[in-house]
């Protein structure tokens, strides 16, 4: 995912989200998510805004440290930025955000770490997640270029 996302507020912002199978610019607002194929003019997809949630808890990053630092985190020195890191349970990330705990119930736990720089802010956040019967999935954000909050409005149809 590449774009500007407001994360001291609720979670809204612009992106371009690509995977193996696809590539969808995306809307968050405070209301919903829209995506559409990148590039094409066609109709937006409407979702409920907790959809742009998924696994990692963005708009409660600050809290997500603490909740590693409390379930026996390791912090990490040595080199900048500093990581910490813990294993987690859906459950424990349901604690900082009833979302994404939920989105990410069916796994077993998640190996959680938190790259914090010089400044204090958070750079990296990547999770390894476990499955009892599925492959494990892998998620990292890594933010870059702080700058002042992006506008952000609902697509018009066309």
């Amino acid at each position: 995912m590449v774009g500007r996302i407001n994360f001291n507020a609720p979670l809204t912002g612009l992106t371009t989200e690509t995977t193996a199978q696809y590539t969808d610019d995306v809307v968050i607002t405070r209301q919903k998510v829209y995506r559409r194929a990148s590039g094409s003019h066609g109709v937006w997809q409407e979702f409920p805004a907790s959809a742009a949630k998924g696994g990692i808890p963005t708009d409660r990053l600050p809290r997500y440290v603490h909740l590693i630092l409390g379930h026996g985190g390791s912090v990490h020195r040595g080199s900048e930025p500093v990581r910490v890191s813990a294993r987690l349970t859906p459950k424990d990330i349901e604690s900082v955000d009833r979302t994404v705990g939920r989105n990410l119930r069916p796994a077993t736990s998640i190996d959680a770490a938190v790259w914090i720089d010089e400044e204090g802010r958070i750079v990296r956040v990547r999770q390894d997640i476990h499955f009892a019967s599925d492959p494990d999935i892998q998620n990292t954000l890594t933010l870059t270029d702080f700058k002042g909050a992006v506008s952000v409005s609902a697509p018009v149809a066309r």
